[in-house]
């Protein structure tokens, strides 16, 4: 039952940890392009003719 005092406060901080850094990428702009990546998959640059 001691553990519970080491485990949630550890939970809580990871999981403020993700929070922040979910919110950092989202500051910085990594999801504002979500359709980029997924056309740059199709395209055929690296292709020599």
């Amino acid at each position: 039952m001691n553990v519970i005092i080491y485990l949630l406060p550890l939970a809580l901080g990871l999981g403020l940890i993700g929070l922040f850094g979910f919110l950092w990428a989202l500051k910085s702009g990594q999801y504002s392009d979500m359709e980029g990546a997924a056309y740059r998959v199709l395209s055929d640059d690296d292709v020599e003719k």
